[in-house]
């Protein structure tokens, strides 16, 4: 878990001082693929706190998610469909119930001790 939350601000913290900028036209794609991958970070995140946490899972699902979500935002695009927002909805809702669990776990795990 430590090992994680260190890896998880160490690449923050790459990202933030990286000098590396892309057109303001690919942002759309960038932040549905962020989404993607913040899904499958505390994704993972609650698959460690149940003890089901798998590797290959975790780094399939990781960039998995990020493609397939920039693409269904690149093919909405090209068609003039907002088909980001299945990516949104999806990876949001996700995103905020996987954080509601890990809460919940943290508190339950506090209040046992």
């Amino acid at each position: 878990m430590i090992l994680a939350i260190i890896g998880i601000l160490v690449g923050a913290i790459i990202g933030i001082y990286l000098p590396i900028t892309y057109s303001a036209s690919y942002s759309l794609y960038m932040s549905v693929a962020i989404l993607a991958c913040m899904d499958s970070v505390f994704g993972g995140i609650r698959a460690m706190m149940e003890g089901k946490f798998n590797t290959g899972i975790f780094v399939s699902g990781f960039f998995g998610n990020a493609i397939l979500a920039a693409f269904l935002a690149y093919v909405g695009d090209r068609l003039g469909v907002p088909l980001y927002y299945a990516a949104i909805f999806a990876f949001g809702g996700r995103l905020f119930q996987n954080f509601a669990i890990i809460r919940r776990y943290v508190f339950n795990k506090k209040n046992s001790n």
